[in-house]
């Protein structure tokens, strides 16, 4: 087991193929950080962070994207201890430490003596895919939406971030103003869908990243006066026909707490099969 502090640096724009050839061994549970290499060229003052890479002679074996999200890729249980330094100088900077939940339990158990206590750690969150049309109707109501919907989205959004991470995402200073723009960005993108009536947002899902290789969903949210009626399975059916039916990525993914029984149900029925384990550090 190699790992010597030579064999590990950070990465910059002339790795940044080969992080992507890296990231590709496997490019649906990678999705994430390959879709930050190639939009910043691995380039920091884009990334907002680092990329660093282990290499074992020539060749780049294991990464590790450290920005608000610490996301390893392509690691093994082994490899983190390379990593394990490097992330706690940053770790007031990262609020999450997420990936494949055997290499994020043997990264925790590396540096949880020496960091802050997690707001809360999920263990075991299956990740879904999926590179078909689904078999259920797609909702004709849910569509992408546009900068004038901006308004109404908006306080869904924090709605379902609350609910989801425990934490309202307008809390930290200058909190609101920087979810807002996030929201802007995927509405800009296309990547942002939902469905209203008179009261505002019903459904709503976006599209967090993409590559030539898969998407990732992210926000799925119906509003509690309007669960229990079929629409998340509707619009999860929407969201993957935009997907895969208008070219954005050839294979829809997302990960899902395991509690959530009513949600997994949902992406069963759209036809979402899971191919890996997640596990989330939350500080």
């Amino acid at each position: 087991m190699l790992r010597t502090r030579e064999l590990v640096r950070v990465l910059g724009p002339a790795d940044r193929d080969r992080f992507i050839e890296l990231a590709e061994q496997d490019p649906v549970v990678n999705v994430f950080a390959d879709y930050r290499a190639r939009l910043t060229n691995l380039d920091e003052r884009w990334l907002g962070g680092q990329v660093w890479g282990r290499f074992v002679g020539e060749d780049l074996v294991a990464g590790c994207h450290l920005g608000a999200n610490l996301v390893p890729v392509q690691c093994t249980p082994d490899d983190v201890g390379a990593f394990a330094d490097v992330a706690l100088r940053r770790r007031a900077s990262v609020g999450t430490i997420v990936g494949p939940h055997d290499v994020v339990a043997a990264l925790w158990e590396e540096v949880e003596a020496r960091w802050q206590r997690p707001r809360e750690v999920r263990r075991n969150q299956p990740h879904l895919e999926m590179a078909r049309l689904p078999d259920v109707a797609a909702d004709p109501d849910v569509r992408l939406t546009t900068p004038r919907d901006l308004d109404v989205l908006y306080p869904a959004c924090v709605a379902m971030y609350t609910e989801e991470v425990g934490v309202s995402p307008e809390n930290d200073a200058g909190g609101g103003d920087l979810y807002r723009a996030r929201v802007q960005q995927l509405i800009g993108r296309g990547w942002s869908m939902a469905s209203f009536d008179e009261q505002g947002v019903v459904f709503k899902a976006e599209v967090a990243c993409a590559t030539p290789h898969a998407a990732q969903v992210q926000g799925v949210w119906v509003r509690p006066d309007r669960r229990g009626e079929g629409l998340a399975t509707r619009g999860m059916a929407s969201v993957v026909h935009h997907v895969i039916g208008a070219g954005v990525a050839p294979v829809v993914s997302l990960y899902v707490n395991d509690w959530n029984t009513a949600a997994r149900a949902t992406y069963a029925r759209v036809g979402f099969e899971q191919t890996a384990t997640f596990a989330t550090v939350m500080f």
